[in-house]
């Protein structure tokens, strides 16, 4: 009896012993560090180069196309620690190549009180720069650059922009260079920057933009600049600022003009009706009594402005528009050289294509009388003066 136990004791362990180090056994485990009598890791590997779609052929020439005209930029300033003593701050940013001649088209946020600005072009070239031009009003800098094979980005327009059309970012958000983003446009509209200064007809948009794309380009999918970006929108519960799907970019168009002036005069003079308005639409028209449905109404004239040397009356009788107190009885403009004004974007697109000093065509309704007359253009300095 105790042989029969022995026996079977020996056929169990020698059985175990058996499945476990045998290939055939089905409870064997491996590892891929395992030894030489394991089998081979086999990959599926792709025999062609990668295929791409037609989207993301159009991604991939946009960023080759436009990447080496955008440059991150560097600013060093001067702040005053706890014990008053001067401290170097250094902000950073992003702008884009307008010329050959190392022009640079950047914020005026991102070089603001700079005492030293360096630019980094995408072949990692760094350059010493000076600003030869800002507009504080407008958010804009222009700097210049001495570098060689500069490759200057390519200018749209922005006033044919499009709500739902494909738009891309390229700048450097939080210090990584060559960084592209796409969204669409997701609305135009007019808002004020963080120094209350309004921006006509701002670029909103869903790509993604970040801390350190200030100053770069925003771009239509052939790789066109149609705006500078600018602002994002945040969470105020947050403490840090990234993107929230809203950014905003100032348009194209009104970079142009400020680029004219610097050329023209050596800083900025943007042209100015020298009036207060209201955006006037069918309700109000109809509170109001007015004689057209749209148009801007003059809420008052500056002294010595361009609309009250053209003889145009602002408002003389008090209301209030919800808390909002408003002036009625002014005249209200509904062309401007030209063009039907339909809210104050569209006298922010006639302004754009004009310089101090010239003599446009206006026309305003005064009561139920239609006058059209001619009108010099002022310095928006003045108005603001």
């Amino acid at each position: 009896m105790t042989f029969r136990r022995i026996v079977i004791v020996l056929l169990i362990v020698g059985g175990f012993w058996y499945l476990t180090s045998h290939d055939s056994g089905p409870i064997r485990l491996r590892t891929l560090a395992g030894n030489a009598s394991g089998s081979s890791l086999t990959l599926t590997e792709a025999h062609a180069a990668p295929e791409y779609d037609a989207e993301e052929m159009n991604n991939i020439s946009v960023y080759k196309k436009t990447l080496a005209s955008v440059v991150n930029i560097t600013s060093q300033t001067q702040t005053l620690n706890f014990f008053f003593q001067a401290v170097p701050q250094q902000g950073q940013g992003s702008g884009f190549v307008l010329d050959k001649q190392g022009h640079i088209l950047t914020n005026y946020h991102v070089v603001a009180n700079a005492q030293q600005i360096e630019v980094t072009t995408s072949d990692k070239r760094r350059y010493k720069a000076r600003a030869i031009g800002t507009d504080p009003s407008h958010d804009l800098a222009v700097l210049q650059i001495d570098a060689p094979n500069l490759s200057p980005a390519v200018l749209a327009d922005s006033k044919n922009l499009v709500v739902g059309q494909k738009v891309y970012a390229i700048g450097n958000p939080f210090g990584l260079q060559g960084t592209m983003t796409s969204g669409i446009i997701s609305a135009i509209r007019s808002i004020h920057n963080p120094q209350g200064a309004p921006i006509e007809n701002a670029i909103q948009t869903d790509a993604a933009i970040n801390p350190g794309n200030s100053g770069g380009p925003l771009l239509n999918s052939r790789g066109e600049v149609i705006g500078i970006n600018s602002l994002i929108a945040t969470n105020p519960n947050e403490n840090v600022e990234q993107s929230a799907g809203i950014g905003f970019a100032i348009p194209i168009d009104t970079a142009k003009a400020v680029l004219g002036d610097i050329q023209k005069y050596g800083r900025v003079r943007r042209p100015s009706l020298g009036i207060v308005s209201l955006p006037i639409g069918p309700d109000l028209a109809e509170q109001m009594g007015l004689a057209a449905d749209y148009g801007v109404l003059i809420q008052r004239t500056f002294s010595n402005g361009a609309a009250e040397r053209a003889g145009l009356r602002g408002g003389n009788q008090t209301a209030y528009l919800g808390n909002i107190q408003i002036y009625l009885g002014g005249d209200l403009i509904v062309g401007l050289d030209g063009q039907e004004i339909t809210n104050t974007q569209d006298i922010s697109d006639v302004m754009n294509r004009h310089q101090v000093g010239d003599t446009i065509g206006i026309t305003y309704l005064r009561g139920r009388r239609k006058i059209t007359a001619r009108i010099t253009l002022g310095e928006a300095h003045d108005q603001a003066a």
